[in-house]
């Protein structure tokens, strides 16, 4: 999924990316069928990649998932990793930092989650969140934000340093796509629960996240850590998509198969 891959030191325009975009299937039936089958095999796979990493334990997966409200992070989640052994795997969901984690610097909630060495961690909402919401918000500088990218890439860096393999997915939608997704919410009682008031206020500026996310995309993606941006208006298209791109990353650490105990002789071993 190259692609979808932002290279370092491009500048992002979202307007340009197709949401809609559904790559070599086709938008209907016969291409949703084909999509999900596919990322049906991605889940097998992933879960025989997830289970090497945890008996190498040498190293970790992070997968950062951002996106506006309904871009469907919980739905890429729970689809992507259906097939991983909970055992390996968290999922951290950074939501409004309380008063102890808003006394300490915007990173430190945030490395405290941080995958140990043979797990896979995912980012439900990240630390991308204090250059986005709270430029958006007024509540820092562009100055202030361009301070923020650099301490990301640095921390970013340490974590690649250190054995952990970083993925950034921005799910893009249309601002059509929300309305309707966010009318779906209202008419259906099972998901009325996810419904925020607030969410319509936040989709009034939602010029303005754009263009925070742009500027923190563009300044973010680097070789250590990079961003792909996934046309995520089909939701089989994304999932596909991710899982994709996660199992490339998996394959790419072409990490070993730990050996058994030593003095252990398999081949003679007998067990009554």
């Amino acid at each position: 999924m190259k692609e979808y891959l932002v290279k370092p030191g491009s500048t992002v325009k979202l307007e340009k990316i197709d949401a809609d975009e559904t790559g070599k299937y086709a938008a209907n039936k016969d291409g949703k069928a084909k999509a999900q089958a596919r990322t049906e095999a991605l889940n097998g796979m992933l879960a025989v990649l997830q289970e090497r990493l945890y008996a190498n334990g040498s190293h970790a997966v992070l997968v950062v998932l951002q996106g506006m409200d309904t871009s469907g992070k919980d739905g890429t989640i729970k689809h992507v990793m259906s097939g991983v052994n909970p055992v390996g795997c968290r999922v951290a969901a950074f939501k409004t930092p309380s008063t102890r984690e808003l006394s300490h610097d915007f990173l430190w909630r945030i490395h405290a989650e941080v995958p140990a060495k043979g797990h896979i961690g995912l980012f439900n909402r990240s630390h991308y969140e204090d250059v986005v919401i709270t430029r958006v918000h007024g509540l820092i500088s562009g100055k202030v934000a361009t301070r923020r990218f650099s301490h990301i890439n640095d921390f970013e860096r340490l974590l690649h340093d250190t054995g952990t393999t970083m993925v950034k997915f921005f799910l893009h939608i249309s601002k059509d796509e929300q309305r309707k997704r966010l009318e779906a919410r209202v008419r259906d009682p099972e998901k009325r629960w996810k419904f925020n008031p607030s969410d319509l206020a936040e989709r009034k500026l939602w010029g303005e996240y754009m263009k925070a996310y742009e500027d923190a995309i563009s300044a973010t993606s680097t070789d250590e850590a990079p961003w792909y941006i996934v046309p995520a208006n089909h939701k089989w298209y994304r999932n596909v998509v991710v899982a994709e791109t996660i199992v490339a990353a998996l394959e790419s650490m072409k990490l070993p198969l730990p050996p058994g105990p030593r003095g252990v002789d398999f081949k003679k071993l007998k067990i009554d």
